[in-house]
């Protein structure tokens, strides 16, 4: 059985924060790959022609290759800084289109069509002490509570009534007095 029919699991490889302080491009070569007589490599030869060196200019960080191949259809590859490639078959693709497929190389960050991500959140900085849970602070000694117990089963933050609250002013005030009848 092919391994190519699944998907390959993989981690996120590119830089995390990309753009936060300054942004770089992920895209480090792109080799144009086209044929110098052929007709289909027509759109190619006129983008090496007329907008290549524009292209560049605007891309100093990215380094291009040109490499003539006889009786072959035209391929663009990009390879990106985590080591991923992509290829792209740009059979009688016009000059404006082999600008788009080079700009959508430019923006994106690696060859992500077959890959299965591991998870879905990636940090630099994993827990040791494992995840959070609600137990996580939690007193060691409820362990060894016998239930059911009427402390543990009180309601927690529970507001006074006001019935509680005028008993509670009655007692203080009760107390206040009591002292100074003894002392008399």
């Amino acid at each position: 059985m092919s391994n190519k029919l699944f998907l390959t699991p993989k981690f996120i490889t590119t830089p995390s924060q990309n753009g936060v302080g300054r942004y770089v491009c992920q895209l480090q070569r792109v080799v144009l790959k086209f044929c110098k007589n052929h007709g289909s490599s027509r759109g190619l030869r006129e983008f090496i022609e007329h907008d290549l060196i524009n292209y560049s200019k605007e891309n100093p960080g990215t380094v291009v290759y040109l490499k003539p191949r006889r009786h072959r259809g035209p391929v663009i590859v990009g390879e990106y800084l985590n080591g991923d490639q992509q290829s792209i078959y740009c059979r009688n693709f016009s000059r404006e289109e082999i600008s788009k497929w080079l700009n959508l190389l430019l923006s994106q960050s690696g060859n992500h069509d077959g890959t299965r991500l591991r998870k879905l959140w990636h940090t630099e900085h994993p827990s040791i002490q494992g995840p959070w849970t609600p137990y996580t602070f939690r007193d060691p000694m409820l362990n060894l509570v016998k239930f059911p117990n009427a402390d543990l089963s009180k309601v927690l933050n529970q507001p006074k009534t006001a019935t509680e609250q005028l008993l509670e002013l009655f007692e203080k005030k009760k107390n206040d007095h009591a002292p100074k009848q003894q002392s008399e």
